[in-house]
């Protein structure tokens, strides 16, 4: 038995990035990789179970299964009560997405959202996004994939470089075919309210959410560079991610409040 590799993704089981993440880790010497992905696209999904139906594996290849309805938690979840119920992936990775994941928008992402389930079951896991020029929709994920080969190689002959229940984000620039990796910290990215309303024939309104320009800035007191500043500088971005949401920094002053 090789070293063993779960892949999951939150563009779903026919996305281009997932596909060209997997031919690129069965390419690596001595690696198995079983992928298990949402049947259908679950972007934004975050870090969601499935409670109220059931779900249902569908074979589409060799060690290749789509989650009926399954986001990418759940894809993770199962896969290690069944397909692995008596020897766990040495390593997750979840990707390659298409679109960023930087700063907040981790806490909305269903690709993040598949490595903190698998930290969360003491697995090394990584997430790992395209930015992408939508330009260009297909998007080329060959640095991307060529990215994850050295990282996945680096810790397969070593070791994970963080400590349980953090996970390494990954964010690889558009339109660059070569880059260096920055270690950055999580952005701080503006936010505002966008939709847009439609009316069906029958003229009943239905509404679109809409995207966000990636508006960032530095976070104050903060050595180093955030994830964005290193995207826009033309390096790969790679951050460490706690799943420790407790604002330590204000306990005292909740405290006082109190």
């Amino acid at each position: 038995m090789g070293y063993k590799i779960l892949v999951t993704n939150d563009d779903g089981y026919e996305a281009k990035g997932l596909l060209s993440l997997v031919a690129a880790l069965k390419k690596l010497d001595g690696v198995d990789v079983t992928v298990v992905a949402p049947a259908n696209e679950k972007s934004a999904c975050g870090h969601s179970l499935t409670l109220v139906r059931p779900l249902r594996f569908v074979s589409v290849g060799d060690d290749f299964y789509k989650l009926d309805d399954g986001t990418p938690s759940d894809c993770v979840y199962l896969s290690l009560s069944t397909m692995f119920e008596n020897s766990k992936p040495d390593l997750l990775v979840s990707g390659i997405n298409r679109g960023s994941n930087m700063g907040e928008d981790i806490t909305y992402s269903g690709t993040a959202a598949g490595a903190m389930e698998g930290v969360l079951h003491d697995i090394p896991s990584i997430a790992i996004s395209q930015v992408m020029d939508f330009t260009n929709p297909d998007g080329d994920f060959t640095l991307a994939s060529k990215t994850i080969q050295e990282l996945v190689c680096k810790i397969k002959s070593g070791s994970f470089p963080l400590p349980e229940r953090e996970f390494l984000n990954i964010n690889i620039p558009a339109d660059v075919k070569e880059a260096q990796i920055k270690v950055t910290y999580a952005g701080y990215r503006f936010y505002a309210n966008d939709s847009h309303l439609h009316r069906n024939p029958r003229g009943e309104e239905h509404y679109w959410l809409g995207l966000h320009p990636l508006n960032f800035k530095a976070r104050e007191g903060v050595d180093g560079m955030s994830d964005h500043e290193a995207i826009e500088a033309g390096y790969i971005s790679i951050t460490p991610i706690q799943l420790d949401l407790s604002a330590y920094k204000s306990m005292n002053t909740l405290e006082e409040w109190l």
